[in-house]
């Protein structure tokens, strides 16, 4: 226990079998009960946790999934886990190791104090981020991370693709787990949930690990377009529950007139430009209107980014060290 709170750790582990256990070694001694969810690992992952005997004095309890549910499916069932153990706060830890276990009271205190309902690392805090990630993997988390602001409503969260998390029994128990998304974009998935149900996020920062013997099973060219388009889904599904059904906010009209007049416009002056290429003539009243369709959905757009961030500035946990060294 830790604040005479239960904390449970969720390891998500597919072929994990050469840093399970160092994981495990790594938990401190206030953490209750160790959930290794085995997600159809063809090695000897499920047989290394059964073997456990090292220091970790708390119960380490396995779940071993028959078929591949992906990293989300495999938290998710961590999830009902730790609900049927009435953990007071559940953890996210990964199974390769790349989660610095000396971060763990930087990412479970706000939550145990009650100044945020969940908790994220966030690993581009500090200076040496740029030169600890490799490049391709740090642009594409940018990115990605730049489109789940838009779409979760939590401005202040950087870094979105973090695994390392904290959340408390209320919360958990409130969210949807059966449809959390199974595959890499689960941490979006999950903070556009979060947000439809009102939730204090906390970005913490933790210490990026790499090189530790992982194998990242991440390919960008195939991920980046897949969370996108669950980003597209889930910002429409927050838009409509959040602001249409539970509550109502004429930010919803400026998303619409901006999502149509930003690329009309762009369109008809696209198509006014390949027209004077061509050697026609283009009216100038045409150029207008086509400059007026684009300017006026540009203004749309960001005012209703600026109404989004406005309603959402309680969501943000206490304390947040956003910006902090």
């Amino acid at each position: 226990m830790r604040k005479n709170r239960t904390i449970c750790v969720v390891i998500p582990a597919h072929n994990e079998e050469l840093l399970i256990t160092q994981v495990l070694e790594g938990l401190p001694d206030y953490v209750d009960w160790a959930v290794v969810v085995d997600d159809a690992s063809s090695d000897d992952t499920a047989h290394r946790v059964r073997e456990y005997s090292g220091s970790f004095t708390g119960e380490v309890r396995l779940i071993t999934l028959e078929k591949n549910s992906g990293v989300g499916g495999a938290i998710a069932r961590g999830y009902r886990e730790a609900l049927d153990l009435s953990a007071d706060v559940t953890v996210v830890m990964a199974g390769d190791n790349q989660m610095d276990p000396a971060d763990l009271p930087v990412v479970v205190d706000p939550v145990l104090d009650g100044r945020a309902d969940y908790t994220k690392g966030n690993r581009l805090f500090g200076g040496g981020a740029w030169g600890m990630i490799p490049k391709v993997r740090y642009l594409g988390n940018s990115t990605l991370s730049l489109l789940t602001k838009v779409a979760s409503g939590y401005w202040h969260v950087a870094d979105s693709q973090t695994g390392y998390t904290a959340i408390n029994a209320q919360t958990l128990s409130r969210l949807d787990i059966e449809h959390i998304y199974p595959r890499y974009g689960m941490p979006n998935d999950m903070l556009i949930k979060l947000n439809i149900i009102n939730a204090r996020v906390m970005d913490v920062p933790v210490r990026p690990v790499y090189n530790v013997g992982e194998k990242s099973g991440i390919r960008l060219i195939k991920v980046i377009p897949t969370i996108s388009l669950l980003l597209f889904r889930g910002f429409f599904t927050r838009m409509f529950k959040k602001y249409v059904i539970f509550d109502f906010h004429p930010l919803v009209f400026f998303y619409m007139m901006g999502l149509f007049l930003t690329p009309a416009g762009g369109a008809l002056g696209l198509y006014l430009f390949v027209v004077r290429l061509l050697g026609h003539g283009v009216a100038a009243t045409s150029a207008l209107f086509a400059a007026f369709l684009f300017i006026s959905g540009l203004q749309s757009l960001f005012f209703a980014m600026w109404f989004d961030m406005e309603y959402n500035k309680s969501l943000k946990g206490d304390g947040d060290s956003r910006g902090s060294p």
